[in-house]
């Protein structure tokens, strides 16, 4: 990993927020999975602090961001994101989050859209039943009881260094039933005005069937854009081959594509052979 140019806490809304911060440019928030830390996401994390400020976080109960008393709450994280950019002195940023991260990053430009300048939802649904049933099945199994399996993981063995050590196991339970809680928030996405990229493996664990129907939410893939004057709307779509949702975050191909979508003006198809012909004048 990358040395970070600053580390440290933020006090918000209860909990004492970890996150590093690399590279400069544009601010970027980048969202761990599941019982991830931030080294796990040093294939995204690196290549893309060479364009931009990254702001790497470490969310309620993962890593160096000890559990509370406070309840497990999508929402809440997403006030957490907001409430670090106001620490950090950012009005707004990029938001890029994977699996639960996502689900946080949904959840802040859902809350605080006018703090989110470009949104990359990589690898999970707008709602539960997006995800195949093995994996909800899974995600909802997860207690106290994975402490011990869970021993030498990265996130585990940063809990060892909370103020309470011991709230990891109760951490767990508390992860499992918000895995457990149905939601869907097709009305929510449908409202989101910034640019979104969707992004997802060829073979997820979110259904083929769900992404189209996410991409359609956000005007993409509903009608024909055009040969000539090409329309396209805010919302992209990328499926990377020859990956799962648990081997994601190995995938060399997703920093370009997460960089081409920021770095891109929204306003018609990239500038490529076909690209060109279809933006090139009718001949008579």
């Amino acid at each position: 990993m990358t040395t970070p140019t600053r580390s440290g806490y933020a006090n918000v809304n209860g909990i004492r927020l970890y996150h590093e911060i690399y590279g400069r440019g544009d601010p970027l928030v980048l969202l761990p999975g599941g019982l991830m830390t931030i080294p796990e996401m040093s294939v995204l994390l690196e290549p893309l602090a060479r364009t931009n400020q990254v702001i790497a976080v470490e969310l309620q109960g993962h890593g160096r961001t000890a559990d509370t008393d406070r309840p497990l709450s999508l929402a809440t994280m997403g006030d957490d994101i907001a409430a670090l950019l106001d620490h950090l002195d950012i009005d707004s940023a990029h938001l890029v989050g994977y699996s639960h991260g996502a689900d946080v990053a949904l959840r802040t430009a859902f809350q605080h859209p006018q703090k989110i300048r470009r949104l990359v939802v990589i690898s999970t649904p707008f709602a539960l039943d997006g995800w195949y049933r093995e994996a909800q099945d899974g995600m909802g199994a997860i207690n106290a009881g994975f402490a011990e399996l869970l021993k030498n993981t990265p996130t585990a063995q940063a809990a060892r260094e909370w103020p309470q050590p011991e709230r990891f196991a109760r951490f767990l339970d508390k992860m499992g039933e918000m895995k457990r809680q149905r939601y869907n928030w097709s009305d929510e996405v449908k409202n989101l005005t910034m640019p979104v990229m969707l992004v997802y493996a060829d073979h997820d664990s979110v259904s083929q069937r769900h992404i189209a129907e996410f991409f359609a939410l956000l005007g993409g893939g509903i009608s024909e854009p055009g040969w000539q004057n090409t329309t396209f709307t805010k919302a992209r779509l990328a499926i990377v081959p020859g990956y799962s949702h648990y081997n994601f975050m190995s995938s060399t191909e997703l920093a370009p594509i997460i960089a081409k979508f920021l770095s891109e003006t929204m306003t018609g198809p990239s500038i490529g052979v076909s690209a060109a012909a279809s933006v090139a004048p009718a001949r008579e």
